[in-house]
């Protein structure tokens, strides 16, 4: 292949990545409330227990999540109402999004080499740990950690759908530790996951922080001028799950600047503080995909 046909063979599947935005399984009318609720901060309790209770399926998998050890209830909970206003607005928000996010994912065709299953463990891990260690540290926007990190690899899956071969070409190199993830898919597709992600959540129109946490996630100080942001919580919590548990289809590594950047706001540190809640709350999550 000259390098003509190499440049415009990019150029066809950076259309194909970028066309796949409008041929994702749409969003029920639920999630894509909920999602709603992300950009308004006045949206009550009362309002977001609505919505969940009008999809009779989700509210059972919320319910079986809240009545198990993770939160130790010693009386049942039988309502969403009630567990919203033990829980919180956020918390419950969560729930709903990593819940039907995860199962709407799992549907999706991809190449054999593609696992739908090891993606959303990924993601799902990701978007627990962000939450967490926002908790702990003193980050602009908080509430936004758990979206952050449930949708900061969106962008792989749809390489994935797009471009099967270099997907394939791409989970080789890694697995050889052959070239940086970045430099691989502007490489062999073109575009980068992180890039598409941010495609993805400003066309769905999430908060700017969710959207440049997932825009930034490999070089987070260039979020917010080197100062912590959403992005370094993203990074931590993806390269904490890529050690074991729940590594990413083709995973990252951590240089040695990144290392540096993250220990400085000291979330290497608040990782062995939420260890063990992370392992609680990801096993009740995962108990119901």
């Amino acid at each position: 292949m000259n390098m003509v046909t190499s440049v415009a063979s990019k150029v066809s599947i950076q259309e194909q990545v970028l066309s796949l935005l409008d041929q994702l399984p749409p969003f029920s009318p639920v999630l894509n409330r909920v999602l709603a609720t992300l950009a308004n901060e006045e949206a009550s309790l009362g309002q977001l227990t609505g919505l969940i209770e009008t999809d009779s399926v989700l509210t059972g998998n919320i319910l079986k999540v809240v009545n198990s050890p993770l939160y130790g209830r010693r009386a049942t909970i039988n309502s969403v109402r009630y567990a919203a206003a033990l829980l919180g607005t956020v918390k419950i928000r969560n729930l709903v999004l990593g819940l039907s996010i995860s199962r709407r994912w799992a549907g999706v065709a991809v190449p054999m080499r593609w696992s739908p299953r090891q993606f959303n463990l990924h993601s799902l891990a990701c978007a627990v740990l962000s939450d967490l260690l926002a908790l702990e540290s003193p980050v602009p926007y908080p509430e936004g950690a758990f979206v952050a990190g449930l949708l900061h690899d969106v962008g792989k899956l749809l390489i994935a759908i797009a471009a099967p071969q270099e997907i394939g070409q791409l989970l080789d190199r890694r697995a050889k530790a052959d070239c940086n993830i970045q430099e691989c898919e502007r490489e062999l597709v073109g575009v980068t996951h992180s890039g598409i992600s941010g495609l993805v959540l400003e066309k769905w129109n999430l908060p700017a922080p969710i959207r440049r946490a997932a825009l930034t996630h490999h070089c987070p100080d260039t979020a917010n001028e080197g100062h912590l942001h959403l992005a370094h919580v993203v990074q931590t919590a993806d390269w904490f799950a890529n050690q074991g548990a729940a590594p990413s289809p083709y995973a990252s590594s951590l240089d040695e600047t990144s290392q540096a950047s993250l220990q400085q706001f000291g979330l290497l540190d608040q990782l062995e503080k939420v260890k063990e809640n992370f392992q609680k709350e990801f096993e009740a999550l995962h108990s119901v995909l």
